[in-house]
């Protein structure tokens, strides 16, 4: 019997190693490249199962399993940090570490790219290609662009990827996919406003940074509501203003921080309008200013025919009601976007949300939760992605 024949008999054997490799990474949360005791586990797990095994960036993990044939070659990601936040999810597995929480589903990512990887390598004689296993560090904060740098792509040469997102605004167990734009670029910008301090009773002997500061915020809005096509959209956000120490004192410096997001492949010209808005309004108060952006996403674009293939993947496995095309875009960021940057490739999201089990909880909420039921059916799309793009790949 072939693996299609056998795999859901093969994930349910393995459904209790999987949710007790997924508490295990809850409990012991690791923020981005400190991911040290989670990608010793995955490094023995894969070892075990007969894949090879490097490490990338420290705490990357990257396992070679060759079948039948060398190439083509199919990279599975998933994304092993946490985040920063105190747990209030009140669960038996809850995380031992103060501040620090699996708050966005990379445990459950982690634990399921695993149990695939045990399956694939135990019908490894089937697999008509190389898959290349991807335990990506610090998604939160770009780590794939990182670990590109290193060569991740290379050696054996990456020719597509799929990955995964395990999502709570989707009902337990819906396959969320769409062609095109999925998830928006974001770009992290901090702001220096350099004024001139005083006495808060003599305001023109100074240069107030603080109204220089609003202003701005102000002039920016303009960009997404008046000059950006409202088809293209463009999200400007502070989420920081410092200045000042006393009431009585105008401060001579103000610090803003912010993000810029887009769903589209304008943001270059976001950017620079940014800083031309930014520049006329400090010249106009006399104020100086320095400006800095840092890429933290690229644009998530699905590839049309990678996107194909997993839907035919999920029809497959869970019937076409388990399919959603639409009302899925959104304006958070996904470091993926750097490895479909690279090669052919599709990103998904897979549903966790179910108000009865209290796993429909925002991502990055401190009692954010997932449905465990549904961590077999992300194994499953695992290897019905591979076994489909090799099948693909023939033809």
């Amino acid at each position: 019997m072939s693996l299609k024949d056998t795999m859901k008999e093969e994930i349910s054997n393995l459904k209790e190693e999987l949710i007790e490799l997924r508490r295990d990474f809850h409990q012991h949360p690791e923020l981005g490249f400190e991911e040290y005791r989670t990608s010793g586990i995955v490094s023995d797990y894969l070892r075990e199962c007969g894949i090879e095994v490097e490490r990338v960036a420290e705490t990357g993990v990257v396992g070679v399993l060759k079948g039948k044939k060398d190439k083509p070659v199919l990279m599975l990601r998933a994304d092993l940090d946490a985040l920063p936040i105190e747990e209030k999810a009140d669960v038996p597995f809850k995380s031992e570490y103060e501040g620090k929480m699996h708050a966005c589903g990379h445990d459950g990512h982690t634990a399921m790219l695993m149990v695939a990887a045990k399956i694939l390598a135990k019908n490894r004689n089937e697999l008509d290609g190389t898959i290349k296993f991807v335990f990506q560090p610090n998604e939160e904060d770009a780590g794939a662009a990182i670990i590109i740098e290193e060569g991740v792509m290379e050696n054996p040469k990456v020719d597509a990827a799929l990955g995964l997102h395990l999502w709570t605004p989707l009902p337990s167990g819906k396959v969320g996919i769409t062609p095109g734009p999925l998830m928006a670029s974001s770009y992290y910008f901090w702001l220096t406003i350099k004024g001139k301090g005083g006495h808060g009773g003599a305001p023109h002997l100074a240069v107030d940074p603080i109204f220089c500061g609003k202003e701005i915020m102000n002039a920016l809005q303009s960009i997404q509501t008046r000059e950006q096509d409202v088809l293209k959209p463009t999200l400007i956000n502070f989420g920081q203003f410092h200045a000042g120490t006393n009431p009585i004192i105008i401060s001579h410096q103000a610090e803003l921080a912010g993000s810029v997001r887009c769903l589209h492949d304008e943001d270059a010209r976001i950017r620079q309008r940014f800083e031309e808005v930014v520049a006329h309004v400090c010249r106009m108060y006399g104020a100086e200013y320095e400006l800095t952006f840092k890429c933290g996403n690229e644009l998530l674009n699905n590839d049309a025919e990678m996107t194909d293939l997993v839907k035919n993947s999920a029809v497959e496995a869970f019937g076409a009601e388990s399919l959603q095309e639409t009302d899925l875009t959104v304006m958070l960021g996904e470091d993926f976007a750097s490895f479909a940057n690279v090669v052919p490739s599709a990103f998904f999201f897979l549903g966790v949300g179910d108000p009865e089990k209290k796993t429909d909880m925002p991502h990055h909420h401190p009692e954010f939760k997932l449905d465990e039921d549904v961590l077999p059916l992300g194994v499953e799309m695992h290897l019905r992605g591979a076994l489909a793009y090799f099948d693909k790949s023939k033809k």
